[in-house]
Order: structure tokens, then sequence, then C-alpha cells
């Protein structure tokens, strides 16, 4: 269990207030959470997303040729954030969705 232990002045009860558990990235029609980019780029790519490479060094980034719309993602997973989740939900309708873990 993590989180805060905070002290109810009123009542005089001391209690656990848990961290927020963050969120993940679902892919929809398999359920799967997506646990790497590797997962990621194989169903961007079966969508019909490209790798875009002529962008900044430190992101990861896809098009698709029949849109403007450009996926940027940071290089490191661990900075994968709901930004960026939300960002693939909004560009891939139906597709995916953000839960909490």
């Amino acid at each position: 269990m993590s989180g805060t232990w905070c002290f109810d002045s009123k009542s005089g009860v001391v209690r656990l207030v848990e961290k927020p558990k963050g969120k993940v990235l679902v892919y929809i029609p398999s359920n799967e959470v997506i646990t790497s980019y590797e997962i990621l780029e194989t169903i961007l790519l079966s969508l019909g997303w490209e790798r875009y490479y002529g962008g900044e060094p430190d992101l990861f980034q896809f098009h698709q040729r029949s849109s403007i719309h450009l996926i940027s993602i940071p290089k490191d997973f661990t900075k994968f954030k709901s930004i960026h989740m939300y960002d693939i939900v909004i560009k891939n309708r139906n597709m995916f969705r953000v839960i909490d873990k």
C-alpha cells in the first residue's frame, strides 16, 4: 500500500490516503494494456500510422499520410503520461481508451 498518512484533527483519527495509481492506455479490440513502445508501434503501424523521423531527437513520432495528424511521444517510456495517451485516443477514435491502473 502506498500513500500518505493524514491526521484528522477534528476526529483524532489517522488514516491512509492512497496516491493516485496513474493511467494506462488500452487497445480496445484486444483489450490489451500498452506496456511498451514495441507493442504500441506494432498497433499504430497496423492502423496505418508510419514512423516519422524528421522531428525532435527525444521523441518517437508517427504520422498518417491521409491526415495532418502527428503523434509525438517521449522516447523514455517512463515519461509516457496521460496527455500522450489521450492524444493517441483522440487521433484513433474507438481504438484506444485510457483507464485508471
